[in-house]
C-alpha cells in the first residue's frame, strides 16, 4: 500500500511538472493607459466636452461607478475576473507597483522594439524607422527546432513589418491591409480580405480597424494552430490621439472581449488547454498630470513612460493584482516570453533579464 501511495505521488508530481507552457499568445493594445486599467473612468476627461463629444451619459452608464474597482471591471471585465483570479497584473502605481519603458522616446516603434528585443537601441528613435536591426524574441523562438514555422504575428499598424523585420525574421507578419491565405486562401480568408479592403478606413492605409486584425489572427489560431502568436491591436491609441474618450474606452472594452474569446477557445482546444500562457501589455503610456495631454505621449509629455503588464498560464502563480512596491521595465518582457517557453533569449545585442516575480517559486 505504501509503495502504491508513493508511486501515485510520484506520478502526480510528474504530470504536474509535464504541464508546462507549450504555446504562448502575446497581446498588445496600443497606448492604453494604466489609469483606466486600474482606476476606471477618469472623470476629468469624461466630463470635458472637448473629449466626450456629448457622450458623457453613455460613458458613465456603461463604464462609470463611484467605486473605482467596479468601474475598471466594467471597462475590462475579463482582465479583472479571470486574469485577476488566475494570473498576475502589474502596474498600479497608486500602490507603488511601477512599470516603465526604458527608451527615452515613449512612442510606438521604440516601445515595441524594446518590448520584443529586450534592448534599448537609441538609434530606433522614430515611428518611421527602417527595418529593425535588433533581433526580436519571436524571431529567436522561430529558430528553435520545435517552434520553427509555428510563429505568427498580426498587427493593425503597417509598421509591424519593420518593427519585427519580417524580411529577416523568417516568420509571417500580417499588418494593416496585408492579405491572408497567400495564393490559396480559404473561403473565410477571402471574405476577411474583401471585408478589410472594402472597410471604412479612418486611419487611412497605415492601419486597419482592430476587428480585421482580430479575426485574421483567430482564423490562424483555429486553423493552423501556431505555438507562438502575437496580436497587436491599435484603436486604443488612435481614438486617444483623436481625443474621443468614449471610443477609447469602447476600444479597450472590445479588446478585453476579444481576449476572453481567445482564451475560451484556448481552454477548449486539446493543443492549447492548460498548456498556453497569455501575456498582455502596451507599448507606452500617455499624459495624465496635465489632463489635456492624455491624448498624447512622447518624451515631452509627462507620464508617457508608465505602462502595465498582465500574464496568465501554467508557469504563472495566481497572485492577482500585484500590490507590492517594485519597479519593472518594458525591456524585461522579451526574456520573460523566452523563459516562459523554456528558453534563454541570447543574441548579439544585450537582452534584459526576465521579470522574476512572474514565475512560480
Amino acid at each position: 500500500m505504501k509503495k502504491l501511495i508513493l508511486l501515485t505521488i510520484l506520478f502526480t508530481s510528474f504530470l504536474s511538472q509535464a504541464q508546462k507552457t507549450e504555446n504562448i499568445i502575446i497581446i498588445t493594445t496600443d497606448g492604453l493607459r494604466w489609469q483606466e486599467v486600474f482606476k476606471g473612468v477618469d472623470s476629468e476627461i469624461a466630463d470635458n466636452k472637448k473629449f466626450n463629444q456629448d457622450e458623457r451619459s453613455y460613458i458613465y452608464k456603461k463604464y462609470g461607478s463611484s467605486d473605482a474597482q467596479k468601474s475598471r471591471e466594467k471597462i475590462m471585465p475579463f482582465l479583472w475576473s479571470e486574469i485577476a483570479s488566475k494570473g498576475q497584473i502589474y502596474g498600479n502605481r497608486d500602490l507603488g507597483n511601477k512599470m516603465d519603458v526604458s527608451n527615452p522616446y515613449m512612442i510606438s516603434y521604440p516601445g515595441y522594439s524594446e518590448m520584443m528585443t529586450g534592448n534599448v537601441d537609441r538609434d530606433v528613435d522614430s515611428n518611421k524607422h527602417k527595418e529593425n536591426p535588433n533581433i526580436n524574441v519571436l524571431e529567436f523562438l522561430n529558430h528553435q527546432p520545435n517552434l520553427m514555422g509555428k510563429v505568427n504575428a498580426f498587427g493593425a499598424w503597417d509598421a509591424f513589418d519593420r518593427i519585427l523585420n519580417e524580411k529577416r525574421s523568417g516568420f509571417p507578419v500580417i499588418s494593416a491591409f496585408d492579405s491572408i491565405g497567400g495564393n490559396h486562401p480559404t473561403e473565410i480568408q477571402k471574405l476577411l480580405n474583401e471585408m478589410r479592403d472594402n472597410s471604412f478606413k479612418p486611419f487611412h492605409e497605415d492601419e486597419c480597424l482592430d476587428v480585421f486584425t482580430h479575426y485574421q489572427a483567430v482564423d490562424e489560431l483555429k486553423t493552423n494552430k501556431p505555438k507562438v502568436l502575437y496580436i497587436a491591436y491599435g484603436e486604443t491609441d488612435e481614438w486617444a490621439h483623436a481625443g474621443k474618450y468614449r471610443y477609447y474606452l469602447d476600444a479597450a472594452n472590445q479588446v478585453d472581449k476579444w481576449i476572453k474569446e481567445i482564451w475560451d477557445f484556448v481552454q477548449n482546444d486539446p493543443q492549447y488547454k492548460n498548456k498556453t500562457t497569455l501575456i498582455i501589455t502596451v507599448d507606452h503610456g500617455r499624459g495624465d498630470k496635465k489632463k489635456k495631454e492624455w491624448t498624447g505621449h512622447g518624451s515631452g509629455i509627462e507620464d508617457s513612460s508608465q505602462i502595465w503588464f498582465a500574464a496568465m498560464g501554467p508557469e504563472i502563480a495566481p497572485k492577482g493584482e500585484i500590490k507590492t512596491v517594485s519597479q519593472l521595465y518594458q525591456k524585461q518582457v522579451a526574456q520573460t516570453i523566452a523563459k516562459i517557453m523554456g528558453f534563454t533569449f541570447a543574441t548579439s545585442h544585450p537582452v534584459a533579464d526576465e521579470i522574476p516575480e512572474v514565475f512560480k517559486k
